[in-house]
C-alpha cells in the first residue's frame, strides 16, 4: 500500500477511534451527540471519496428528519423536503454568488491568451540584475497571473510547464525551483479576486469588498518574503541558484537601435531625439524616416507621460478645495459662546461631579466650573472669544484652489530624481525589455486595476467588476489572436464545472450546517470551547491549528462550506472581528495547500514535471515557504493593520 493510502487510513481511524471513545453509550446519545457523529462522519466520507456536494445534501437529509422525527414523527418528513427547498432557493438568490463564474471564465479566458509565457520572458529580463533572477520573475509571474486567473491548479500547472524546466536548465536546484512554482501557485487563494473570499464572505456574512481590501496588502507582504528568501538564497548559496550567463540576459536589438548603437549612441532617449531632429532635415541626414523615430521616441517617453499623469491627477486631487465650507462659532446674545458639545453632555445635570481634565493625572479632578453668578465668568467669555479671533486663520475663497501641501513637493522631487535616473540607465536593451513589458504586462495590470480598483473604491460591485473583468479577458484573447470558438468552448465548460461544485457544494453545506443547528451540534460545539476558558489568543491559535490540520485531507472548499459556519459564531464570544478571522484563514489555507503529506499542489506540479524529479524533492522544496507563510500568519496576527488598514480607511 502506498504511503498517501495509509495515511488516510491510519487518519480515517484515527477520526472513527475518537468518536468511539469520546460519545457515550448509544442508549445515552442526545441529539448534540448525533450532530456531532454527523461531522465526523461528512469527513470519513470525503477522505473516502464520496462527492462532497452530494454527501453534504445526503448526511443533512437524513439527520434533518432524524432531528425532526424526534420532534414530531407525523410531519417529519414534509419539514425535511421543506428545509430543503427553502435552503437550496436561498443559495440560488444570493448574488455574492453570481461573481463566481464570472471572475472563473475571466481567469480562463486569460490563462488561454498564451499571454504567461510573455510576461515571464518580459519579467526574467527585467529582473535579471537580481540574484536568483528566474525564482523571482516566477514567484512575480505567478502572483500577476494569480490575481489574474485565480484558479491554482492552472497556474502551477502553466508554471510547471513554462518557468520549471528553464530553471532546472539554467542549474537551480529542483527543490528552490518546485518550491518557488507551488509556492506561486497558491497566492490565488489570498490574493483578490480571490473565489474563496466570495465563498467566505457568502458563507460567514461579510462584505466581500472589505474582504478584497483586506487581502491586498497580506498578498503583497506574503510575495515580497517568497522574493526576500529566494533572493538570500541565492546570496548565500549560489549553487542552487546560480547567476544566468550572459548568453542568457541578451536581448536581440532591431535594425534601427543596432545601428544607432554601433554608431556610438549608449542612451536611448538622446539617440531617438537625435535622430529624430536629424530626420526632419532630410533623407541626407537619416536613412530613417522620421515616423520611424517618433514611434521609437513615442515608446521611450511613456514613462515620463505616465508619471506627469499620475502626479498631475495627484495634484489637482490636493489642492481641489473641500466641499465643506468653514464658518465662524456662532455667538450668542449675552457675548458668551454656544456651547458645541453632544446633546447628552448638555443634558447632564450641573450637580455632577467634574470630570477631569484630559491633560491632568490621573486620579484628579478639573477645576471646578464657574458658575454664571461667578464673579470672573463676565471677563472670561470675551477673553475666550478674543483668543479665538486672533487664532483664526483666514478662510479660502469659494472656489480658489488651496496651496500644495510640502508632502507633494517632496514627493514630486524625489519621482523626478528617479525618472532622471531611469533615463539615465535606459539603453536600447532596456528599451527592447520595455517593450516586451508593454505587450505582456501592462494589459493584465489594466485589467487587474479595473477590476480591484472599481470594487476596491466602491465603483461597482463584485458582481458588476467580475462582469467587465470577463469582458476584459474576452477582448485580451482577441487582441493576442487567441479568442476562437475552442477557446470560448473550453473556457465556457471549465467554467459551468467549476462553477455548479461551488454552488452545488453550497447547497449541501446549507442543508448540512441547518441540520447541526437543528441537532444542537452547534450549541453543543459552543457550550464546550467556552467551557475551556480560553483567552481570544488561545481560540484563535486553536481554531488555526485545527483549519490548517483539516487543510491536510481536506479541499478549502470544504473547509470553508463545512466547517466556518462551525467558527464563525464562536467569534462574538471572544471580540473577533469576521473580516480579520476571514484574512487569517486564507493565509492558513495557503499554508495547508503547501503541506505534506497531501498537498494538491505538490501532485499539480508533478503531473507535468520531469521524470526525475520526484514527489519527495517537491515536499523538500514546499517546506521552506510554509514556514514563511507561518510567519506571514504571526505578523497578520500581531500586526492585524496590514489587513485592516485599507479596509478601515476605505470604508469604515
Amino acid at each position: 500500500m502506498r504511503k498517501e493510502l495509509w495515511f488516510g487510513v491510519t487518519l480515517m481511524a484515527l477520526i472513527v477511534g475518537a468518536v468511539i471513545w469520546f460519545m457515550p453509550a448509544p442508549g445515552d446519545w442526545t441529539n448534540g451527540h448525533l450532530g456531532l457523529l454527523m461531522l465526523a462522519l461528512i469527513v470519513v466520507a470525503i477522505m473516502l471519496g464520496f462527492p462532497t456536494a452530494f454527501t453534504l445534501m445526503g448526511m443533512g437529509v437524513l439527520f434533518s428528519w432524524l432531528a425532526y422525527r424526534h420532534a414530531n414523527p407525523e410531519i417529519a418528513v414534509q419539514q425535511t423536503l421543506d428545509l430543503m427547498v427553502q435552503r437550496a432557493y436561498a443559495v440560488m438568490t444570493n448574488d455574492v454568488l453570481i461573481s463566481i463564474p464570472l471572475f472563473v471564465f475571466m481567469g480562463y479566458l486569460v490563462e488561454r491568451s498564451n499571454l504567461i509565457e510573455k510576461l515571464f520572458r518580459s519579467l526574467h529580463l527585467a529582473l535579471a540584475w537580481i540574484p536568483g533572477s528566474l525564482a523571482v520573475a516566477t514567484l512575480v509571474t505567478c502572483a500577476i497571473f494569480a490575481t489574474a486567473t485565480g484558479i491554482v491548479g492552472a497556474v502551477v500547472t502553466l508554471m510547471g510547464l513554462l518557468a520549471f524546466p528553464a530553471m532546472l536548465r539554467a542549474g537551480y536546484s529542483s527543490t528552490l525551483s518546485a518550491g518557488a512554482v507551488t509556492a506561486g501557485g497558491c497566492l490565488g487563494i489570498l490574493i483578490p479576486p480571490s473565489v474563496l473570499l466570495i465563498v467566505y464572505g457568502a458563507t460567514a456574512g461579510v462584505s466581500v469588498v472589505q474582504l478584497y481590501a483586506g487581502a491586498f496588502f497580506p498578498g503583497l507582504m506574503l510575495t515580497g518574503l517568497y522574493i526576500l528568501y529566494i533572493v538570500l538564497i541565492a546570496k548565500l548559496k549560489p549553487a542552487l541558484a546560480p547567476p544566468l550567463p550572459e548568453s542568457e540576459r541578451a536581448v536581440p536589438l532591431p535594425a534601427l537601435a543596432g545601428t544607432l548603437q554601433a554608431g556610438g549612441a549608449v542612451r536611448a532617449l538622446p539617440a531617438f531625439g537625435a535622430g529624430m531632429l536629424r530626420a526632419f532635415k532630410g533623407p541626407r541626414n537619416a536613412d530613417v524616416p522620421a515616423a520611424a523615430f517618433a514611434r521609437q521616441l513615442g515608446i521611450v517617453l511613456l514613462p515620463a507621460l505616465a508619471v506627469a499623469v499620475i502626479m498631475g491627477t495627484l495634484y489637482e486631487a490636493v489642492t481641489t478645495p473641500g466641499a465643506s465650507v468653514a464658518v465662524e462659532a456662532p455667538i450668542a446674545l449675552g457675548g458668551a459662546e454656544e456651547s458645541s458639545a453632544p446633546l447628552d453632555d448638555l443634558q447632564a445635570p450641573p450637580e455632577e461631579s467634574p470630570v477631569p481634565a484630559p491633560d491632568a493625572p490621573a486620579g484628579t479632578a478639573a477645576p471646578a466650573a464657574a458658575s454664571p453668578g461667578t464673579p470672573g465668568t463676565p471677563a472670561a467669555a470675551p477673553a475666550a472669544q478674543a483668543d479665538a479671533q486672533a487664532n483664526a486663520q483666514p478662510a479660502p475663497a469659494a472656489g480658489a484652489a488651496t496651496p500644495a501641501p510640502r508632502w507633494f513637493w517632496i514627493t514630486l522631487g524625489v519621482v523626478a530624481v528617479l525618472l532622471v535616473y531611469f533615463y539615465w540607465r535606459f539603453s536600447f536593451a532596456r528599451l527592447e525589455i520595455f517593450k516586451m513589458l508593454l505587450a505582456s504586462f501592462f494589459p493584465l495590470a489594466l485589467l487587474i486595476l479595473a477590476v480591484l480598483g472599481s470594487i476596491v473604491f466602491g465603483l461597482a460591485t463584485p458582481t458588476e467588476a467580475a462582469a467587465v473583468g470577463s469582458l476584459g479577458g474576452a477582448l485580451l484573447a482577441a487582441a493576442y489572436r487567441q479568442l476562437n470558438f475552442r477557446v470560448v468552448k473550453e473556457s465556457v465548460l471549465l467554467t459551468a464545472k467549476t462553477s455548479a461544485m461551488v454552488c452545488w457544494l453550497f447547497v449541501g453545506s446549507s442543508i448540512f450546517s441547518a441540520a447541526f443547528a437543528l441537532l444542537g451540534g452547534q450549541a453543543l460545539v459552543e457550550q464546550w470551547v467556552l467551557s475551556l476558558n480560553l483567552s481570544p489568543v488561545q481560540f484563535m491559535i486553536l481554531a488555526q491549528v485545527i483549519i490548517f490540520l483539516l487543510g491536510w485531507p481536506l479541499e478549502w472548499t470544504e473547509i470553508i462550506i463545512i466547517f466556518m459556519p462551525i467558527f464563525i459564531p464562536l467569534l462574538d464570544n471572544f471580540g473577533i472581528d469576521p473580516l480579520f478571522f476571514g484574512l487569517l484563514v486564507a493565509l492558513n489555507l495557503q499554508t495547508a495547500f503547501l503541506s505534506p503529506p497531501v498537498a494538491m499542489a505538490a501532485f499539480y506540479l508533478k503531473g507535468v514535471a520531469p521524470p526525475h524529479v520526484t514527489l519527495n524533492q517537491i515536499f523538500l522544496g514546499m517546506l521552506p515557504f510554509m514556514g514563511i507563510q507561518l510567519i506571514a500568519l504571526a505578523l497578520l496576527y500581531v500586526f492585524p493593520g496590514i489587513g485592516l488598514w485599507l479596509p478601515t480607511v476605505l470604508y469604515r
